[in-house]
C-alpha cells in the first residue's frame, strides 16, 4: 500500500524511517510514496532526506492522487480534526497521530464523519500495537505479583522549547503530548477508571506544564500519575501487587520489564522484542485492517480513542486549559 505523509516536522521523520526500514527488512506491504507540507520546498527537502516519491506543497493536492492508499497524520493536534476530516472527504484511510483530536466532540464527530465515508481511522498511539503491551498484560495475569492494586507511572521531557508545546492555538501542552501516555498506560492495565482528578502548573502561555493525576476504580485500585513538558524524567511504570511488583521500563516504548518478588527480589526480567522503531506494529495493523475491509483497528477501538479524549477533557476542565480551536464549530470546515 501506498503511503502519504501529511506533515513534514519530525514526528513524521520517525515514519518516514520505519517504513523505509520495514522495506530494507522484508516487508513490501507498505511503500513511502508522497509527503505533503505547507510549502513546497519543505516537503521536497523532506522527500530528498527521506527517499519519498513525491511532494506536496498542498494537503488536498496530495489526496487528490488516486494512487495514494492512506495517510499519516503528522500535525500539530490542534489541526488533526481538520485533516482527519479532509482525508476522509478524499476517500483516504487514516492513521492519525496522538492526541487524537483536541477534545472528545471532535473525535466524535471525525469518526462519525470518516465511517460515513466509509474509510478507516486509527489512532497512532503506538504503545496500543507494540508485543509488549500483551506480555505486560500475560504477566498480570499469571498471578506472579498476585493482585494489582497500584500503578503509578510517569513521563517527562524538556520540550518546552518547541513551539508546538507552549502555544494553546497548536493545543500545547504537557497533557496530549505527554500524559496521554500515562494515560494509556494505566488504562491497559486496570481498564477505565470510575474517577479522574488533577492538578497542573502552568506556562506563561496558559498550556499545563506539569501534571498530576489520580485514578480511582470503585474496587480500591488507584493509579498515580505525573507529566512533564519542562523536565526529564525516568519514564517508569510500576505495578504493585499483593505478592510483588512489575517495573516496566519506559512506558513511551516499553523496553523490558523486571519482576519482584515480596522481598524485592528480582524474579525476571522479558525483554522487548526486537523492533524496527516500534512504529511498524501501528502500520502493520492498519494495513491489515484496511486489506479486511474494517473501519477501526482492534488495538485501538474508536471507543478507547473517545475515552481516552474524554478523560483528557476532564483533567482539562480541572486545570482550567482551554484551547481556541475548540470553540470553532464540527462543521467548520466542511
Amino acid at each position: 500500500m501506498k503511503v502519504g505523509i501529511l506533515g513534514a516536522g519530525g514526528i513524521a521523520g520517525v515514519m518516514a524511517q520505519t517504513i523505509r526500514l520495514m522495506r530494507e527488512n522484508g516487508c513490501q506491504d507498505v511503500e513511502l510514496y508522497a509527503v505533503a507540507a505547507r510549502d513546497l520546498s519543505r516537503a521536497q527537502a523532506f522527500a530528498e532526506a527521506n527517499g519519498v516519491e513525491k511532494a506536496f506543497g498542498s494537503y488536498e493536492e496530495m489526496l487528490c492522487d488516486p494512487a495514494l492508499d492512506f495517510v499519516y497524520i503528522a500535525t500539530p493536534h490542534s489541526h488533526h480534526y481538520e485533516h482527519i476530516r479532509l482525508c476522509a472527504r478524499h476517500g483516504k484511510h487514516v492513521l492519525c497521530e496522538k492526541a487524537f483530536t483536541v477534545n472528545a466532540r471532535q473525535a466524535e464527530d471525525a469518526l462519525r464523519y470518516a465511517r460515513r465515508q466509509g474509510v478507516l481511522v486509527t489512532e497512532a498511539i503506538w504503545t496500543r500495537y507494540q508485543p509488549m503491551r500483551n506480555i505486560i498484560r500475560e504477566t498480570l495475569d499469571s498471578g506472579v505479583i498476585g493482585a494489582p492494586c497500584l500503578v503509578t507511572a510517569n513521563l517527562g521531557y524538556f520540550i518546552t522549547p518547541n513551539r508546538r508545546i507552549v502555544d494553546p492555538a497548536l493545543a500545547g501542552g504537557a497533557l496530549l503530548d505527554v500524559g496521554v501516555y500515562t494515560l494509556n498506560f494505566a488504562e491497559m492495565i486496570f481498564g477505565r477508571p470510575d474517577s479522574v482528578r488533577g492538578l497542573c502548573t502552568k506556562m506563561d502561555s496558559g498550556v499545563d506544564m506539569t501534571d498530576s493525576i489520580t485514578l480511582e476504580w470503585a474496587d480500591g485500585r488507584v493509579a498515580n500519575l505525573t507529566a512533564a513538558a519542562n523536565s526529564i524524567s525516568d519514564r517508569m511504570g510500576v505495578v504493585y501487587g499483593t505478592k510483588g511488583y512489575v517495573v516496566v521500563e519506559n512506558i513511551n516504548n516499553p523496553q523490558a520489564l523486571e519482576i519482584y518478588d515480596a522481598k524485592h527480589c528480582l524474579v525476571r526480567r522479558v525483554e522487548c522484542p526486537p523492533q524496527l522503531t516500534g512504529y511498524e506494529y501501528e502500520v502493520l495493523e492498519t494495513v491489515d485492517c484496511i486489506r479486511r475491509g474494517l473501519l477501526e483497528c482492534p488495538s485501538m477501538p474508536h471507543a478507547e480513542t473517545i475515552h481516552m479524549m474524554e478523560v483528557m477533557d476532564q483533567l482539562r476542565a480541572q486545570f482550567g486549559v482551554h484551547y481556541p480551536c475548540e470553540d470553532l464549530a464540527p462543521d467548520a470546515w466542511d
